[in-house]
């Protein structure tokens, strides 16, 4: 059975069409649900692409391994999904950015990297850095096609060109949309009127937490009027609506060649994007906001269930021991993912699962932190994020997340915690961690939280070294 991971960049669930959305449209991927299993309550380990993607190719929580920054993507002597499939026989094939693996974890994980060639569509020219729209990501409408486009007719050339008799096949796309900026070509650019739009998310009545704040400060968002933040989450709906056309174009490959009946579809994202919601855009690495956390997932697999629903919380890296028990491949490593398999068969998820998310570094991990160049190039669009966090350090604070079907704890190792009470308050305005009538629900999802923190502190590897000294040692 051939295995494609479709892998959209900051792609968040409540904008797709299966998932509720009332005014998207996202018909190829409403087809993948249709024909297979979503996961309605899909939160991933961490909302930075780094991270996340080292937790989904591994089981590991990011703090694990050190897998806590952009800065450290997996290395050729850890475990990671392609290389268990590599060794299985697959023929793995990567299409488009990395952000997973350093460079020399490739040659014993993948057969083939697919560059995304073609030239890149560009957007007019930037804001003058003295414009107060400059830093909100929001750009005007591309003049060509997004490097997006050759990745997937890569990929689709890849399904057409195939011997079907010959090994199975793993792709995993990665690619960029709807990570920002926000631009697209026409017609996804202007594809949704703003004024349709659902209301944004507004503003935390207690500004929880501060770095909230300090972002719309530091990135000039608190001069931006309700017209541009609108503006924003529809340029981000149509990069979703273009990403689904992408998806559609994979899907006819697949129909036309009939791989499709023996290929099993993984679409999922490593995170989410604010995208005008709480007056906010792209990600913070200590949000841990559904905005943020909660993707789509959605399995789509020969055999299995069609049209189901899964309603209870599961985590990103869920792919991981999914993927290998779907390919016949034993487990060689110690992990924390749960097999989704029998989900895929119809079956309901564990009402009473708490999942885990975590972010942000501590104080003495100057090594951690984005903008390490600062001061340095003002006009860079990520110069503002980078300022913020060398100038005010604790607003990137190490943070946690305990997450149950009802409620969302997180702590923080600086600034006010957090509490909500999901049913009451799904957009999570109001903060109840000080509100006596929610301590039981407190500490349960602290006790919770400590509880993972030990159970997850270290991995041991499961095959046991050798005590003894190398031969050929000389002897006294």
């Amino acid at each position: 059975m051939n295995i494609i991971y479709i892998n959209p960049d900051e792609l968040r669930a409540d904008v797709l069409g299966c998932y509720g959305h009332p005014l998207v449209e996202t018909p190829n991927i409403d087809r993948l649900a249709e024909e297979g299993t979503r996961f309605d309550q899909c939160h991933v380990q961490h909302t930075v692409c780094t991270p996340s993607r080292c937790s989904f190719m591994t089981g590991w929580y990011p703090h694990v391994s050190g897998h806590r920054t952009l800065w450290n993507p997996l290395g050729g002597h850890e475990p990671n999904t392609m290389r268990y499939l590599r060794e299985a026989g697959y023929e793995v094939h990567w299409f488009g950015k990395n952000d997973c693996l350093a460079p020399e974890a490739f040659s014993s994980s993948v057969d083939r990297v697919h560059a995304s060639t073609g030239p890149n569509g560009s957007s007019p020219p930037l804001f003058n850095e003295k414009d107060s729209g400059y830093y909100s990501f929001l750009r005007g409408a591309m003049d060509g096609p997004p490097r997006d486009e050759f990745i997937y007719k890569n990929a689709e050339d890849l399904i057409r060109n195939h011997n079907q008799d010959g090994p199975p096949l793993f792709m995993f796309l990665a690619s960029a949309f709807p990570h920002p900026v926000y631009h697209a070509p026409q017609p996804w650019y202007d594809m949704y009127d703003p004024d349709d739009l659902p209301p944004l998310r507004p503003v935390r009545d207690d500004f929880s937490p501060d770095f909230h704040t300090l972002i719309r400060q530091y990135r000039r968002l608190d001069q931006l009027d309700e017209g541009v933040m609108r503006k924003i989450m529809a340029v981000y709906l149509g990069m979703t609506s273009y990403v689904d056309y992408l998806v559609g174009r994979l899907l006819k490959a697949l129909d036309e060649t009939g791989m499709i009946d023996n290929t099993a579809i993984f679409l999922f994202s490593d995170h989410g994007d604010w995208a005008g919601d709480y007056g906010l855009v792209e990600k913070w690495p200590s949000g841990l906001d559904d905005t943020l956390t909660r993707v789509p997932l959605i399995i789509r697999s020969p055999g299995k269930a069609k049209s189901h629903v899964v309603k209870e919380p599961v985590e990103l890296f869920d792919i991981v021991p999914t993927t290998l028990e779907l390919a016949g491949i034993d487990e060689k490593h110690t992990h924390f993912a749960k097999s989704q398999v029998n989900a895929l068969t119809g079956a309901s998820g564990k009402r009473d699962r708490i999942v885990f998310a975590e972010g942000g570094y501590d104080l003495h991990e100057g090594h951690c932190f984005e903008g390490r160049g600062v001061p340095g190039n003002s006009e860079g669009i990520y110069y503002p994020k980078g300022l913020q966090q060398q100038e005010e350090p604790m607003s990137v604070c190490r943070s946690q997340m305990a997450r149950s079907s009802t409620h969302k704890l997180v702590r923080r190792s600086s600034g006010k915690h957090e509490l909500y009470d999901l049913n009451k308050d799904p957009f999570e305005l109001k903060n109840c961690f000080d509100r006596p009538e929610y301590l039981q629900e407190q500490r349960h999802l602290s006790e919770a939280m400590l509880d993972w923190q030990l159970a997850t502190s270290d991995v041991t590897p499961l095959q046991p070294q050798p005590r003894g000294f190398p031969p050929g040692l000389p002897k006294p």
